[in-house]
């Protein structure tokens, strides 16, 4: 299991990696299923161009904790067998990875609504901070936004 908040990009982990490494795990014999996500930052919708998004955590300590203990709940309640997940905190560019996570399981309906669970929890839960530069000027956008 891997699970980090890693600060301006201090080491780099990406989805390749992180897939790697479970398939490397004694417990993939009882998967099935191996579902990944990879989040980046999106660079242009409806309303505005982003720039530059900047991401922060008043505490990275207690935020790695936070989602050790989402991590560990989710496995619990479906199941699954392995969940890792990387996010990134700092400045980043369109198309940038910040939230990368893999879930693997023994069946692909468990292992899919682990995944689509541990993103909602990760984006409402944790204490983040969002800052998106762009061409409707500034906007900070708090955890769950």
């Amino acid at each position: 299991m891997i699970a980090r908040i890693i600060k301006d990009r201090e080491k780099t982990i990406n989805t390749y990696k992180i897939i790697k490494q479970l398939k490397e795990s004694p417990l993939l014999k009882e998967c099935g299923a191996l579902f990944s996500f990879d989040g980046i930052v999106r660079g242009k919708d409806k309303a505005k161009n982003t720039s530059k998004l900047i991401l922060t955590t008043p505490n990275r300590e207690k935020t790695e904790k936070d989602l050790k203990k989402i991590i560990k709940e989710v496995k619990e309640k479906y199941g699954v067998k392995e969940i890792s997940v990387v996010h990134y905190i700092g400045e980043f560019q369109p198309g940038d990875s910040l939230f990368l996570a893999v879930v693997a399981g023994a069946h692909r309906h468990e292992s899919m609504a682990a995944l689509d669970e541990l993103i909602e929890r990760v984006k409402y839960e944790l204490d983040f901070k969002k800052v998106e530069e762009g061409s409707a000027g500034t906007k900070t956008i708090m955890s769950g936004g």
